[in-house]
């Protein structure tokens, strides 16, 4: 991986227009960043004498209009003396007032903070906090590189200015306490391995008895690859002293395993515990991460291996991610041989319930039910586009037929013959500005929250994110078009957007 100084010299020079030109180098250490990450965490400890506690904020960040892109940055936000960081605590504050805003209006998809070129802290939605066991801690020194990656959801079409917060627990390497310390690192392990955009499909109906674990029950999941990419073949021997797992809403836990010497044991579960009334549904949920005392043993050539299982009863989950980096000391023997000793033990979430996740939607939504309307505009052609018309133009976060917050003809859904696709296409003037055309379950008119919509429609379709990003280190589909299938049956569909729910629309088919 590139040293520390290229690293920054690049970064430097570096802008999301031209980080497709970026070394091969640099880009091995941008692809771990473009995931809604989560750090590794282990479970809470109470603080050494001489800690002190420290809070930065990084921006300010202005969020544009239902924006959904990844910007990378440099701060200086971080403590002036050398020492260890043993505890990092996220979170997303406006700049006007500093209320934390709902996850229902401004999402932290995720933060990364980079340490001299590695990815070492990091926050999801869920905000897990990470806390290193006792005596542990992240070496930390003035002249590090520190480097901000973060990708900011914006749901509502309204601007905003937000601060990306952190508090960390910090010794200085001059306190008594930092006498003894172990240094951990982190390892970043993700199902989709170095990837630009390390995401899969967790399809309703996936799986086997309404789980889908990815890459389990995906034959062909690394079928371009020479060898898993989930897999961390480990460099030198050590003691793993912490991980956590991250999922999108669905995702019920992530698994680790060692495999030495032909045989294979499970390391630790994570689990979801879900707050959210509606079960495995949103982003109200937080991580179960390892015990204060779990530590294990990796010798040389061992193969740590991660899984994660998605609940693919209710609904499909796209663009779903399942990452579990472990912190390790390197070099250290107080791990436990875990073929010898279970250390598979239960975990323990990091914190409770969040005010922010308070809107979970579901509620009465003042939308019409679109099977009761009457049918739009018949619309010919195997494109979809009647004559002297043009396609379904999505623009002011409205769809331009069918969108169920129109009045008139224009909210009526649009009608085309079995064997016809209707084609949609985002004309959105920001072109951070993405949409999709997602399959919901009727009427999918109630109110918009962290639980409703959802992609739970008896027949699916999904058009990605249209519109348009720098390749690779983005969610855009880099197209700004979509047809719908061709092979419908007779029936009325719903449909919105995931990247801004409350967008709601439907078409129909007919014979």
């Amino acid at each position: 991986m590139t040293s520390g100084n290229l690293f920054a010299l690049a970064v430097q020079r570096a802008t999301l227009a031209t980080v497709s030109r970026l070394s091969r180098h640099l880009r091995v250490v941008l692809l771990v960043l473009a995931v809604a990450l989560l750090a590794v965490p282990a479970a809470a400890s109470a603080a050494v004498p001489g800690t002190q506690t420290l809070k930065y904020k990084f921006g300010p960040i202005h969020i544009t209009p239902g924006q959904n892109t990844i910007e990378l940055k440099a701060t200086d936000q971080r403590p002036t003396v050398p020492g260890y960081i043993t505890r990092f605590k996220p979170d997303l504050v406006r700049v006007k007032d500093g209320s934390i805003p709902r996850v229902d209006v401004l999402h932290l998809h995720h933060g990364v903070w980079l340490l001299n070129g590695n990815p070492t802290f990091a926050a999801g939605e869920e905000k897990t906090i990470i806390d290193s066991p006792k005596g542990y801690g992240w070496s930390y020194k003035p002249s590090d590189t520190w480097l901000v990656n973060y990708m900011i959801h914006n749901l509502l079409p309204n601007e905003d200015d937000v601060y990306m917060t952190y508090e960390i627990d910090f010794i200085p390497l001059s306190s008594p306490a930092a006498q003894g310390m172990k240094t951990v690192r982190t390892k970043w392990l993700d199902v989709e391995g170095l990837q630009a955009y390390p995401v899969f499909d967790a399809l309703k109906g996936a799986g086997k008895k309404g789980k889908y674990t990815y890459p389990n029950d995906e034959p062909d999941a690394y079928a371009d690859q020479r060898r898993p990419r989930n897999q961390w073949v480990v460099d030198r021997g050590g003691t793993l002293v912490g991980t956590a797992g991250h999922l999108h809403p669905g995702g019920l836990y992530t698994d680790m395993w060692l495999s030495r010497a032909g045989k294979t044991v499970r390391l630790f579960r994570s689990k979801a515990k879900y707050w959210e009334p509606a079960g495995a549904v949103s982003w109200d949920v937080a991580m179960t991460a390892t015990p204060e005392d779990w530590r294990v043993q990796v010798q040389k050539g061992d193969i740590v291996t991660v899984s994660g299982t998605y609940d693919t009863k209710r609904a499909s989950w796209y663009e779903s991610m399942a990452i579990m980096p472990v912190t390790w000391s390197p070099g250290d023997t107080a791990g436990k041989n875990p073929f010898v000793t279970d250390v598979d033990k239960p975990g323990k979430i990091t914190h409770g319930p969040l005010r922010e996740n308070r809107v979970h939607g579901g509620g009465p939504g003042g939308l019409p039910d679109a099977r009761r309307l009457l049918d739009g505009p018949i619309l010919s052609g195997n494109s979809g586009v009647p004559t002297g018309t043009s396609s379904i133009t999505v623009n002011g976060f409205v769809y331009g037929r069918g969108d169920l917050s129109l009045t008139g003809r224009k909210g009526r859904p649009p009608v085309i013959k079995r064997g016809q696709s209707l084609t949609f296409a985002n004309k959105e003037p920001l072109k951070t500005v993405w949409h999709t055309i997602t399959a919901c379950k009727a009427p999918c008119n109630k109110s918009t929250g962290i639980a409703y919509p959802l992609a739970d429609a008896k027949i699916e379709f999904d058009s990605g994110q249209l519109g348009y990003g720098p390749r690779g280190f983005t969610a855009a589909a880099n197209r700004d078009t979509w047809e719908t299938p061709k092979n419908l049956p007779r029936g009325t569909y719903n449909y919105f957007c995931r990247v801004h729910p409350f967008m709601r629309g439907a078409f129909r088919v007919k014979n």
